[in-house]
């Protein structure tokens, strides 16, 4: 049987090994936020932003965000159907209702236009997220945002290295969210990092993100509200320390990786991929391919194929509104129709050429086969 080619791995290096056996020979005491501090400067650093406070999920970050903008029972907030559910969750945790609106054909991100039209009186903030590293369109979304008085959230989960008209990823909404899940681009085995440029904002999470323990609290153990407990720990922020003196490396290998899928698809009739419009730069995080419905390729047999070629291919997200705890909304034709053939192709660091070739080989057998 040939090897198996994974869909993605974390790029691990003696950097991450050394840092991550110093926090856990070194980092108690005085010492047990140093990396956690050094990672949050590293990472507003490189997003640009003001703030950045490290989580142990990008769903935490969600959480706690969602909170300090006050949405609660009653609300309702707008996000696009395709997405994973760690989107929508905190939504639902704090009372409040996700509507799932349909996505853009090409970049799969949320149709600005269909979010709109969904706001209500009860409507408390729209989320942009930049799936699989496309980016949503951010001037329309904020434009939006501004003429109703909503707030944008930027899920940034898959978005390290994607960028808008200059603009990271993640530094432009009232604040944005990113996973570090061993999936990731960047990873810290699990983790996530809330970043924002308002100070307010700020605040009120850190708060909350200490057991409602203020900052400036001198009363020992003395918290002022229910907060939550979603930090990183010191030993995760060394491996992610060492990931960020690397971040360069680590975006411009996915980069490449899904330029060379580009190329060598390029010739193949009936298909799309992660789109890079002008002004944008994609961050690669999960190449995709997605076929047309007159090529007759469905899902099940893009999966059955890379199966018996003993390469994993991961499946695009189904629609939330098709899972059994939400009600079904059918009139997003585009988050329904294109996970029936879709397929997420295999990306990491380390990948070969050979490895990329028998990928490409199985798109093509299907096309021309």
């Amino acid at each position: 049987m040939k090897t198996r080619i994974p869909y993605t791995k974390p790029s691990i290096t003696d950097l991450e090994v050394r840092y991550a056996t110093d926090a856990a020979a070194n980092g108690w005491g005085q010492q047990c936020y140093a990396y956690i501090h050094r990672f949050e400067e590293l990472f507003k650093q490189h997003v640009e932003v003001k703030y950045a406070i490290a989580t142990s999920s990008c769903t935490g970050a969600l959480h706690m965000g969602m909170a300090a903008l006050g949405i609660g029972p009653g609300d309702e907030v707008i996000m696009a159907d395709s997405n994973w559910i760690a989107t929508a969750a905190p939504i639902v945790h704090l009372g409040a209702k996700p509507i799932f609106v349909d996505i853009l054909p090409d970049s799969w991100c949320i149709d600005p236009e269909k979010a709109e039209a969904a706001i209500t009186p009860h409507t408390k903030a729209i989320v942009a997220v930049h799936l699989y590293g496309n980016l949503c369109d951010m001037d329309r979304l904020l434009a939006i945002g501004e003429k109703y008085g909503l707030p944008v959230i930027e899920d940034a989960a898959e978005a390290i290295g994607s960028e808008y008209h200059g603009k990271r990823a993640g530094s432009m909404g009232q604040f944005g969210a990113f996973s570090f899940h061993g999936t990731k681009t960047l990873t810290t085995g699990e983790g996530g990092i809330l970043v924002t440029n308002d100070e307010e904002l700020y605040e009120r999470v850190l708060t909350l993100s200490n057991h409602g323990r203020a900052r400036g609290q001198v009363k020992q153990f003395w918290p002022e509200e229910i907060g939550f407990k979603y930090k990183m720990s010191n030993i995760q922020a060394a491996i992610g320390c060492a990931q960020m003196e690397r971040i360069d490396e680590l975006i411009s290998r996915k980069r490449e990786i899904l330029a060379a899928y580009r190329e060598k698809l390029a010739r193949v009739p009936g298909i799309s991929m992660n789109p890079e419009p002008e002004g944008a730069v994609n961050g690669a995080w999960m190449p995709t391919v997605v076929f047309g419905p007159e090529t007759d390729i469905t899902q099940e047999i893009l999966q059955t194929a890379f199966t018996a070629e003993n390469i994993d291919a991961r499946v695009f997200f189904w629609p939330l509104s098709s899972l059994t705890m939400f009600a079904s909304v059918l009139a997003n034709t585009h988050a329904y129709s294109i996970p029936e053939r879709a397929i997420n192709l295999p990306s990491f660091h380390d990948m070969s050429h050979n490895e990329k070739e028998r990928v490409i080989a199985v798109i093509e057998g299907l096309s021309y086969g």
